[in-house]
């Protein structure tokens, strides 16, 4: 009889401690602003004064320096039932590297949660970027240099341990 009511005892520790492992994060915010990565701030400054720049440089003030521009592909982050977010994300070129940037993004935590490049809503394809850095703010995703991003078009957030989509973003 003891047995029973010691067996009984652990499985419920070990029910609180899973319960606890995957209800805590929900109540836990982390906020992050990694800066644009230097080479990419350089080339949207660039963008803007270029375009603030008058057809006829005055003289004196020699010409802006231009390189050539990528076009950034951007998207909507897109929440699923459970899991509000918002923001956009978009892949970001810098010095001969791309990352994955979220940009004004809010979520909710969760436990083992990873961003993936994949290329469909299911992950059955992807490309593991890491655990998620943050929950709210700015935050950057390096992309392997072997990974082309053209090949992956949606950014996803996943709990890895329930196999659970917390948000997305199509970016083709």
């Amino acid at each position: 009889m003891k047995t029973k009511y010691v067996l009984i005892s652990i499985a419920v520790i070990v029910l609180l401690g899973f319960a606890y492992w995957a209800i805590s994060p929900l109540f836990r915010n982390i906020r992050a602003d990694d800066a644009l990565p230097q080479a990419a701030k350089d080339t949207e400054m660039q963008e803007t004064a270029q375009i603030n720049t008058p057809v006829s440089n005055p003289p004196n003030i020699p010409p802006i320096a231009t390189s050539p521009i990528t076009e950034n592909l951007s998207a909507a982050v897109i929440g699923t039932v459970g899991h509000p977010a918002s923001g956009t994300v978009r892949i970001v070129s810098a010095d001969g590297k791309n990352y994955v940037r979220y940009e004004n993004y809010k979520t909710i935590n969760g436990p083992d949660i990873y961003v993936y490049l994949a290329k469909d809503l299911d992950a059955q394809e992807f490309v593991n970027l890491g655990k998620v850095k943050a929950t709210e703010g700015n935050i950057n995703y390096e992309i392997p240099s072997d990974v082309n991003p053209d090949d992956y078009p949606y950014v996803l957030t996943w709990c890895k341990i329930f196999g659970v989509l917390f948000n997305s973003a199509k970016l083709q």
